[in-house]
């Protein structure tokens, strides 16, 4: 996921050097970089880094990325990035950067949006939002708690799903807003509350990430599914590339 609207960057916290040791297509437009850290740095699901890039004139940019990875191996993270047109550090990342290049990030950043395995989650993504829900998702089946999550992803077409290889299952609810896959029993429609698996379980702690206007409305509806507000944890991205 790309240019979290919250950029709560610590000056404590050390620029590291990463080499990438792996790049998979999710979507046409969405690519996963697996990093391999210099040490072992612990992360929770939900956090993310920052990617800086240098040019030889000492110009600098950077973008935060949600880390899609589970925390299973502190010495490596997974960053899913879209690429958006023009922009300066998802366009290098996608045309530029190879397996045994090395990146400059920092992180893990965050506290407040991420899920530790303790109470039961019910995540709701909006196309690349679904990022930092999929590391809760991965994170709950590694460890065997798979009961306590339930996902819901909203996307325009069966090309703009992310992780399409391994996102289906028991606990994953997929949205088509514009074009569904041939066969698919749902019509294309925004996402509506008949699409929130129900009952929702007492204490469940929802976690909303997307566009603003997603976020908006589906953390709304979630509250007038029963879930109180207090219990609605938002994450709003916008279009920085």
């Amino acid at each position: 996921m790309t240019g979290l609207v919250a950029d709560p960057v610590p000056h404590a916290s050390p620029w590291k050097s990463a080499k990438v040791v792996a790049i998979k297509d999710e979507t046409p437009r969405a690519k996963s970089f697996r990093l391999a850290l210099p040490e072992p740095v612990p992360h929770l699901a939900g956090q993310h880094c920052v990617v800086r890039l240098t040019a030889p004139d000492g110009y600098t940019a950077s973008r935060s990325y949600s880390i899609a990875s589970p925390p299973a191996d502190p010495r490596e993270l997974e960053l899913t990035v879209e690429r958006l047109e023009g922009g300066e550090v998802s366009t290098f990342l996608h045309d530029e950067v190879a397996i045994g290049d090395e990146l400059e990030v920092r992180g893990p950043i965050g506290g407040w949006f991420v899920w530790e395995g303790d109470v039961p989650a019910l995540l709701v993504g909006g196309g690349s939002g679904v990022v930092p829900l999929m590391a809760m998702l991965r994170y709950a089946r590694l460890t065997g708690k798979a009961d306590l999550v339930r996902l819901v992803v909203s996307v325009r077409t069966p090309d703009d799903l992310y992780y399409s290889d391994e996102i289906v299952g028991p606990q994953s609810t997929i949205v088509y807003t514009r074009a569904p896959p041939a066969g698919f029993a749902r019509p294309p429609a925004r996402l509506a509350p008949e699409d929130i698996p129900q009952p929702i379980a007492a204490g469940t702690r929802a976690y909303v990430c997307g566009s603003s206007g997603f976020a908006d409305a589906a953390s709304h509806m979630l509250v007038d599914l029963g879930v109180p507000a207090q219990q609605v944890r938002v994450e709003r991205f916008g279009p920085s590339g």
